[in-house]
This record gives C-alpha cells, sequence and structure tokens, in this order.
C-alpha cells in the first residue's frame, strides 16, 4: 500500500469541530473502505504554529516537502494550521492504494 498527500480547508469554530467535518466530508466522498489518500484516514490531528507574518498554507506546504515528523507518518496525525478566524487547514499523508 502507498500513501497520498492530503489538503483540506474547512471553516468552523474550533479546530476540533473543523476536523470532524472534514473526515465526515472525505468517508462521504470517498467512501469508507479505507486507504483512501484522504484525511478520512486520520483520527486525530495535531496542531502547528505558523510563524508571524507566514501564509499557513503555503507553510503546511513546506512541511510536507520537508517531511516534518510530526506529519510524516501516513498512520500518524494529521497537521492543522490556523488560516484565520474560524478557518482551519488540515494536510498531511494518508495511506492510499495507490
Amino acid at each position: 500500500m502507498g500513501a497520498e498527500t492530503f489538503q483540506v480547508t474547512v471553516e468552523a469554530k474550533t479546530a476540533a469541530e473543523a476536523f470532524k467535518v472534514a473526515r465526515e466530508d472525505a468517508l462521504y466522498n470517498n467512501g469508507h473502505g479505507g486507504y483512501t489518500g484522504s484525511i478520512a484516514e486520520k483520527s486525530k490531528f495535531v496542531t502547528i504554529s505558523v510563524p508571524d507574518g507566514t501564509d499557513p498554507i503555503a507553510y503546511a506546504n513546506g512541511l510536507i516537502d520537508d517531511g516534518d515528523p510530526r506529519i510524516d507518518d501516513k498512520w500518524g496525525p494529521a497537521g492543522c494550521v490556523k488560516v484565520a478566524e474560524g478557518k482551519w487547514h488540515f494536510f498531511g499523508w494518508a495511506s492510499s492504494w495507490r
């Protein structure tokens, strides 16, 4: 089995609520069979602080590209950065059939 990167941005009051919505949407769109390469494969997330003056999504892309150990495991947690008030971006690696 392989792994794919995923990225999804969701609006919600809290990161926990946004994570739940993102997972539910991914399960609906990709099915419940597993190995979707999406956030549906994640059971938890880790919130990562973004340095001041840095674009959060660009920062997330850099963490993926650099293999940051907090989000580099297809079986580990998704990364989460705050994009704006009430807006969260989840990213990382997820198990896939490809």
